[in-house]
Order: C-alpha cells, then sequence, then structure tokens
C-alpha cells in the first residue's frame, strides 16, 4: 500500500502519530532533543487526558519556536512550519491535513540533505514510485510507512515502536545535518 493510501485509512491517532513521527525525526533543525517531542507522544497514549495535545504542543512551542530567520536554511524552514501547522487537537480533519503536510515536508527535508540525486517530485515517491530516490528520502520513506503500518495494527501499543522508528530517524537527519555542516566549514 502506497503512503498516500496508508494515510487515506489512518485513525486520528495514527495520523497525529505520523505528522508526530515526521516532526520529531526533524526536530534536530530547530536545535531540539531526543526528549523534546516526548510529552506529545505520551499525550497520543491509550487513556490520556483529551487536553493534553493541546497542553504539549504549546509547551513544545515555546522551547522550539521562534521567528523564522533570513539565515535558516530551507531545511529548517519547513520543520518550523510543521511545528507552527500542528492543531491544537489531534481531531479528523485538521489532523490528517496536518499528517499529510508533515509528509511531504519531511520527505523534501530528507531530501534537500542528501547529498545524492532525487529528481521525482516527492508526491510521486508517496504515490508508489520510488525508482531513483536517493538513500535518505528513500529511508525517510520507509520510516513513515512503518509507523502508519505500526499504528494501524496495533493502535496505542503501536506509539513505543512507532518512537523507536522515529528515534532511529531523528539520529540519521542529525548525521545528515553534521556532514553537511562540516561541508560547509
Amino acid at each position: 500500500m502506497s503512503l498516500v493510501e496508508l494515510i487515506s485509512q489512518a485513525d486520528e491517532r495514527g495520523l497525529a502519530a505520523s505528522g508526530l513521527a515526521c516532526l520529531d525525526r526533524c526536530v534536530p533543525l530547530l536545535g531540539g532533543d531526543d526528549e523534546t517531542l516526548r510529552p506529545l507522544w505520551g499525550s497520543l497514549a491509550e487513556g490520556a487526558d483529551g487536553s493534553a495535545w493541546g497542553t504539549s504542543l504549546e509547551q513544545v512551542r515555546g522551547k522550539l519556536s521562534g521567528p523564522e530567520d533570513a539565515d535558516e536554511d530551507e531545511a529548517a524552514r519547513l520543520a518550523r512550519r510543521m511545528l507552527a501547522a500542528a492543531p491544537a487537537e489531534p481531531a479528523a480533519a485538521g489532523i490528517r491535513v496536518w499528517a499529510d503536510a508533515c509528509s511531504v515536508a519531511s520527505l523534501q527535508i530528507h531530501r534537500l540533505l542528501d547529498p545524492a540525486t532525487d529528481a521525482a517530485p516527492v508526491d510521486a515517491h508517496r504515490e508508489g514510485r520510488t525508482e531513483g530516490m536517493s538513500p535518505l528520502v528513500a529511508a525517510e520513506l520507509r520510516r513513515q510507512v512503518a509507523v502508519l503500518e505500526l499504528l494501524a495494527e496495533h493502535g496505542a501499543a503501536g506509539l513505543r515502536p512507532a518512537l523507536e522508528v522515529s528515534t532511529e530517524g531523528r539520529r540519521v537527519l542529525r548525521a545528515a545535518v553534521s556532514r553537511r555542516a562540516r561541508g560547509r566549514g
């Protein structure tokens, strides 16, 4: 099943986790660490207080948000926009739009950070056309699919493995950012 199909079939928790996982993998671009988004992940757990998402989101924005900087690169601007666009409640209409936008933005960020060439449109990859994908983009696509599949198969019990997938992706992105900085220096 393509990423677009998985997003279209996901429930609210799956969509929220999908968008959050994309943001989580890109949080190094905003100066965040491994614990920055933990409260948001916790707000998706079974039995969590319904207002926990909104409260946690405001705390995260307080830690990571800042005005777009003219010197900030495109990858960081895309990550900042993902955070800014997160809905106050993980409800169906808003969360589906956000999850979809985060998917596109995260793939684009990975494309910007990958020194390999990837000429195909990001939407083509999301629809299942994967030929010619650069390694970093291919790995991000696999992670996005894995998160949605884990939540679809396991519900709330899929949150921990989804977080593990995201943590691995965050480390990969952090390394890509570091390589790029060394290349510029």
